[in-house]
């Protein structure tokens, strides 16, 4: 009788396990055609937008430094034809030479300086929008030696500096007046040289301080190990004005491209994050593109320099608080550094 409970005993355990074993196997295939259900959703959803996105021609026009260096793997995709629409890429040296193909509608998208993107808003009557912030705080006072430790320090001396009138010498300007020091008489800013001469001065001894953005100071300092930052300017802009971001760069777009190729424009910044993304995480790759597309004369140099450059991607929607800080304290120091007047809620592109 023993041995008879036994045997039933494991009969029923038995049948139990097959019934367990045809159970899950029912809920695994029941999880699986869930999973194939949902991949199938979201590769329809993709070839649905994708059918959506005609690959049109976008002129895009870029400076050398630190707007340009994120668009380099983008530059890249579109050499191999991998990328979503068909870019033209024109590579610039300076914001002078990117302001008349933008007011003539010559170029759909640029990166530029962040307050000229305001400048231009108003000279163009409002044709162009910003679409995202691209570089944060680049800018460093260099010197060679060790007498200058804070901003009072620069009282007396002759700063090189580039580009009067453009973001750095306005953020320069405004962060001396906070720190008590008048920038006409009480410091000499010598604007004789652009950023490539002035960094190359600095570096041979002939311009003792300087201000300069990145990755200017980087291949200034590779140059001559003497050479120290002495001021971080982000730093001195975040101590005068209670914390606040310092937008160096932007990409705009102009507003007819915005307006009548709205999923096309969308595909391209995502792209465009994208390829900030690599910059920032693949930087020996990426510095290889940069001196490709002569983003930066080499390579060495942009390995060094993309971790100190800030290259960020923030769209115009989640940057509008603190852009709108920004232009607000550049209009109360000199209203022409933003066009005259503040932007309004049409300059902020709304993905």
């Amino acid at each position: 009788m023993l041995r008879k409970k036994k045997y039933k005993n494991s009969s029923l355990l038995l049948v139990a396990l097959l019934l367990f074993t045809l159970i899950m196997g029912g809920c695994q295939g029941t999880e699986q055609a869930v999973s194939d259900s949902e991949q199938m959703s979201s590769e329809q959803q993709e070839t649905t937008e994708n059918t959506n996105i005609e690959k049109i021609s976008m002129k895009i026009a870029t400076l050398k430094g630190p707007t340009g260096m994120g668009l380099v793997q983008l530059m890249e995709k579109d050499e191999l034809g991998e990328a979503t629409l068909d870019y033209e890429f024109s590579v610039l040296g300076s914001p002078d030479d990117l302001v008349g193909k933008i007011v003539s509608g010559e170029v759909d998208a640029a990166t530029i300086p962040t307050n000229l993107a305001a400048v231009l808003y108003q000279k163009t009557q409002g044709n162009i929008r910003i679409a995202a912030v691209n570089t944060l705080g680049v800018l460093y006072v260099v010197e060679k030696g060790d007498t200058i430790h804070s901003v009072a320090d620069l009282k007396g001396k002759t700063i090189g500096s580039s580009g009067k009138g453009a973001a750095p010498d306005f953020v320069f300007r405004y962060i001396l007046e906070k720190n008590g020091l008048d920038p006409e008489k009480d410091v000499t800013l010598d604007y004789k040289m652009q950023h490539a001469d002035l960094s190359a001065a600095l570096a041979e001894g002939d311009v003792a301080i300087a201000l300069l953005p990145q990755p200017h100071v980087t291949a200034a300092m590779m140059k001559n190990p003497d050479l120290q930052v002495a001021l971080n300017i982000t730093e001195e802009w975040k101590s005068v004005t209670g914390d606040k971001e310092l937008p160096m760069g932007a990409l705009i777009v102009s507003k007819d491209f915005a307006e009548n190729h709205k999923a096309e424009l969308d595909s391209f910044l995502n792209e465009y994050e994208q390829s900030v993304a690599y910059v920032n995480e693949q930087s020996e790759e990426a510095s290889a593109l940069i001196e490709k597309f002569e983003i930066l004369p080499k390579a060495a140099v942009a390995k060094k320099a993309i971790p100190l450059c800030n290259i960020t991607y923030i769209e115009a929607e989640n940057a509008k608080e603190f852009l709108k800080e920004f232009y607000q304290i550049l209009f109360d120091f000199e209203a022409k550094s933003v066009g005259g007047k503040l932007p309004d809620d049409e300059f902020y592109y709304k993905k």
